[in-house]
């Protein structure tokens, strides 16, 4: 007989959680019109899941901009073969989801995770959706024999004696907005807006990431008097339209990266020529700038791969290292999507976990084990 549902919180909170011997006697039965939905990050999905499970983890410096966009759920799910079983089964099959270990729905606690901010969207795309009372961890420790495990992956298990995170954790749990143009804020609009905010001490010049590497906006690369005090004479142009505008005078060496800031557009097949092209010009002694329109999306994710490729970091890290010395950019969500998968191509991997404690903070990055001391006000 099946276990009846549990009782919603409040009249108005739709999310109802099903037991784990529930789940374990539909997987016994081989229920096929149950679709698992892991919502862990990918490093804890990598080492252990329920059988069959898909995984939409969202890395945490995402989590603000889902909040705000209208992005379609099987946008998040990075795996192209899950991501055509999930919208092949979502409008009819029931839909189960988990965490590590949440044990029942309430609104005020757990709105605004990952499982919770997933329970709304789906409901809200008519989807049957239920989540899994207790979480991975109660029905591993329960039913171990329907979960899948890898012994080869690891993931940080832990803690250190000092919080130690990598550097995109502490931006990631700031309460602060991203400063970003509304254009960027929605997946659907095609171009980066020109009037894009500038913080108040954002320099309009272009902001040096690495020595001979410039990061800018469309305005810089028409500045000669800018191109020749910082060096520059490789221009990165990462629009469709704008014009390279001194290209027949001989002078500078250009790439067109021809994409728009859009949520269908795929940035992350152009990476392996910009990186090439950015090596070029560094080799060289000459500066080189990456620019689109606003300077805040499209070029930002490619100085983002550059960095993670070239000194071996992960996204969150190599973002945060353009968030201090940029503060105002924001990539479209696709695109970070798209670095997340670049991510796990080069074999790199984010923190665990990117909650902040009250405590001192601490960080480290791939290339170097030493741990430094981090002055908060740095981390937003």
């Amino acid at each position: 007989m099946i276990e009846k549902f549990r009782c919603p919180v409040s009249d108005s909170e739709m999310a109802i959680c099903r037991s784990t011997g529930w789940l374990r006697d539909q997987l016994r039965s081989c229920n096929a019109s149950l679709l698992l939905m892991d919502c862990r990050p990918h490093e804890l999905y990598e080492s252990s899941h329920i059988e069959a499970a898909i995984n939409v983890a969202i890395p945490g410096l995402m989590l603000r901009r889902l909040r705000k966009g209208n992005f379609p759920v099987k946008s998040l799910i990075s795996n192209q073969e899950d991501k055509e079983r999930f919208a092949e089964r979502c409008g009819s099959d029931t839909l189960l989801l988990y965490d590590e270990s949440t044990a029942e729905w309430n609104e005020n606690l757990n709105g605004g995770s990952v499982l919770g901010l997933l329970l709304r969207k789906l409901k809200d795309e008519g989807c049957k959706v239920f989540c899994l009372e207790g979480g991975f961890s109660k029905f591993q420790a329960e039913y171990p024999m329907h979960c899948e495990t890898n012994p080869d992956s690891s993931c940080c298990s832990s803690s250190p004696t000092v919080p130690v995170l990598g550097l995109g954790g502490l931006r990631i749990s700031s309460d602060s907005s991203d400063i970003e143009s509304d254009a960027d804020r929605d997946p659907n609009s095609a171009t980066e807006c020109e009037g894009s905010p500038l913080s108040n001490n954002q320099p309009s010049f272009p902001v040096e990431i690495l020595p001979h590497l410039y990061l800018g906006c469309a305005k810089d690369s028409t500045n000669l008097d800018i191109l020749e005090e910082y060096g520059i004479k490789y221009i990165l142009n990462v629009t469709p339209n704008l014009p390279n505008l001194f290209e027949n005078a001989g002078e500078f060496k250009y790439k067109q990266i021809p994409i728009s800031d859009h949520w269908s557009q795929n940035l992350s097949q152009f990476f392996p020529e910009a990186i090439t092209f950015i090596d070029e010009a560094r080799n060289k002694s000459c500066g080189v700038l990456v620019h689109c329109l606003a300077g805040i999306s499209r070029s930002v994710t490619v100085t983002v791969a550059y960095l993670m490729q070239k000194m071996n970091l992960s996204m969150n890290d190599a973002y945060d290292i353009v968030k201090m010395k940029k503060s105002n950019i924001s990539p479209n969500f696709n695109f970070m999507g798209q670095l997340l998968d670049f991510e796990r191509t080069l074999g790199l991997s984010s923190p665990c976990d990117n909650r902040l404690t009250a405590q001192q903070l601490y960080f480290t990055t791939p290339t170097n084990h030493n741990v430094f001391q981090l002055d908060p006000l740095e981390s937003t």
